[in-house]
């Protein structure tokens, strides 16, 4: 039991369910779009996300980024080396026309942990920035990147993708500014810091009725993706409306974080289906 444990947690911590998280989004996209998988690009993104999450989870504490002393975080450090070799294989397997977009998005995450000059502060830090930031990146390699690279044109409904991905991944971020609320410096501006808890679940519930309402502004609109959506948004807007302490083990960083993959796995069943 307890190297189960050992295992789930590094799973957790090595960002491997963010990186499952991040790529079943990417799969929506191609099923809501119907636009064929690029398993390369799925490669590299999966693969880059754990580096990239790692390296600002435990990457920007240590000295020059590199020379880490916690024997835990060690290990997470050689997966993450491991890892950036696999995303740099897939990487460059891909066409040379979203290597541009690529590097942008990766430069974004980048800064987003690493002071722009010395003495600067990264956009992690720029008061009330953060989510949105977040939010952009995740936007960028889950649906601008799937379209670029199989050449689609931004039709209308793809528009309406876009928005409702980004407030998609506000919502979704909500529940951990909320477990981060004690331990986030005053200057990141939070929402919750800005608004309170109340309020914040509150506006998480607004967001989530709005993303679910969008898609009924679109042209091309499959059953399956109604529904598939409906059950996301009810889900989401219990946890926001639950007394449950968003600090609870696994709440955040399991639950929260696995919806968009319980999101992939009922919309390709019902796509099946329908």
């Amino acid at each position: 039991m307890r190297l189960l444990k050992t295992i789930f947690d590094f799973y957790l911590n090595a960002s491997v369910h963010v990186a499952l998280a991040v790529i079943a989004l990417m799969g929506t996209t191609s099923l809501l779009l119907n636009i064929p998988v690029n398993w390369d690009l799925f490669g590299f993104t999966f693969f880059g996300t754990m580096v990239c999450y790692n390296f600002i989870k435990y990457g920007v504490e240590a000295e020059k980024y590199l020379i880490v002393s916690n024997k835990y975080h060690k290990y997470i450090q050689i997966f993450s080396f491991l890892c950036f070799g696999i995303a740099l294989f897939f990487f460059w397997q891909l066409e040379r026309k979203i290597w541009i977009s690529i590097l942008i998005l990766g430069l974004l995450s980048t800064l987003y942990a690493i002071p722009f000059l010395p003495k600067a502060k990264n956009l992690r830090s720029l008061g009330g920035l953060k989510i949105y930031i977040v939010a952009l990146i995740w936007m960028g390699f889950t649906v601008f990147l799937p379209i670029q690279d199989q050449g689609r044109s931004f039709c209308w409904d793809i528009w309406v993708l876009f928005l409702q991905r980004f407030l998609l991944v506000v919502t979704l971020v909500l529940p951990f500014d909320i477990r981060d609320l004690e331990r986030d410096k005053k200057d990141l501006k939070t929402l919750p810091q800005l608004l309170g808890i109340p309020k914040t679940r509150k506006l998480g519930i607004i967001l989530t009725v709005l993303v679910f309402l969008l898609s009924f502004l679109k042209d091309d609109l499959a059953s399956a993706e109604i529904l598939s959506r409906l059950v996301i948004s009810i889900l989401l807007i219990g946890i926001f409306l639950s007394k449950n302490d968003m600090r609870r083990n696994y709440f955040a960083s399991f639950w929260v974080e696995g919806l968009p993959i319980l999101w992939f796995g009922l919309l390709w069943m019902l796509d099946g289906v329908f």
